[in-house]
């Protein structure tokens, strides 16, 4: 398994396992026993990075991260986060004042079954407490020794320049792949001068870019994706267009659609390094394949124009939710 470098420091696999959606977000929670040894399989094939967060469940899902990786905690990086209140089991609004911060992370440790986190995001910036005194607060945890580095997602510019000059960020977790290009206008610039790693999430845009969803498709309400706007059967048929282009650049190389949006997103900056989710082996084993696949300059300055050229339908989020980004 090829490696990359987070920060200056933080090495992890060059492809991550994003595992919420093994307990959170796309329909019911999947078997336990079943998703632990789909992770014991990812660590088989190389993965060393596994990301998670409290919310996720709430707090199942770290349940589940915790014991699957107990056993090679010496080997793997684990990623979590903090930010939100939970109450009665449910997201109720930000939450990062220092003394939530603490709890969140006490919180973690135990159900991660570790002594420190490897890297601990703040899950959405909070407008009501200044980042200066979010980072001021894990600066504290890092010199206790409860967690080794940190980062932020979905931050505005501005805050990820205040927050790395209290204490640097080993990296920015953001939606970033074929359909959702807007790191590009300015973030992955900021975060090359900064030295700061890029962890997207999503990188298969839910699926979308596996091309495993056309205008027939539905999604039942306790998936996520049923309340995207991205996911309405007249916007899955207009966005084809981007499939079909993935396509032949797959038979090309003889990939699938999957591992050409993997490749496509590591081969754009060497410190990039994306976490697809998956409750599958073969789609675990097909994620990471695209490890091996290499594009030359004129392939993907090719792609890159391509795809700039075809115009994506829909809005990411629901207005409510696009609100809690980009602070």
């Amino acid at each position: 398994m090829k490696k990359r470098k987070l920060g200056s420091e933080l090495e992890v696999s060059a492809i991550g396992l994003g595992c919420m959606g093994m307990s959170h977000g796309y329909g019911p929670a999947a078997d336990k026993h079943e998703m632990i040894s789909l992770i014991h399989s990812a660590i088989d094939l190389g993965v060393t990075f596994f990301d998670t967060a409290e919310i996720y469940g709430p707090f199942t899902n770290e349940e589940l991260v915790g014991e699957a990786l107990k056993p090679f905690r010496d080997r793997v990086v684990i990623a979590t986060k903090f930010g939100f209140k939970i109450q009665d089991g449910k997201q109720s609004g930000f939450d990062s004042r220092p003394e939530r911060i603490q709890e969140a992370v006490e919180g973690s440790l135990k159900r991660l079954k570790t002594d420190t986190i490897d890297l601990l995001y703040q899950h959405r910036v909070d407008p009501n407490v200044p980042i200066e005194d979010v980072a001021g607060k894990i600066k504290d945890l890092i010199r206790e020794g409860k967690v080794k580095y940190w980062g932020l997602s979905e931050a505005g510019i501005s805050t990820i320049r205040r927050a790395h000059s209290v204490h640097p960020l080993a990296a920015i977790q953001s939606e970033y792949s074929m359909w959702w290009r807007r790191p590009e206008d300015e973030l992955l610039s900021v975060l090359d001068e900064l030295g700061i790693g890029f962890v997207p999430f999503s990188p298969l845009g839910r699926g979308f870019l596996a091309g495993r969803f056309d205008k027939n498709s539905t999604f039942d309400s306790s998936d996520f994706r049923s309340r995207l706007p991205r996911f309405t059967p007249e916007n899955l048929d207009a966005n084809q267009a981007l499939i079909y282009l993935i396509k032949k650049f797959a038979e090309r190389k003889g990939a699938t659609l999957a591992q050409i949006a993997l490749a496509w997103l590591l081969a754009q900056k060497p410190w990039i390094v994306p976490i697809p989710g998956t409750r599958k082996l073969e789609r675990l084993t097909e994620n990471l394949g695209a490890i091996d696949i290499e594009f030359s300059k004129d392939e993907i300055n090719e792609l890159n124009l391509a795809s700039s050229k075809i115009k994506i339908v829909g809005n990411r989020y629901p207005e409510d939710l696009e609100k809690a980004t980009n602070q």
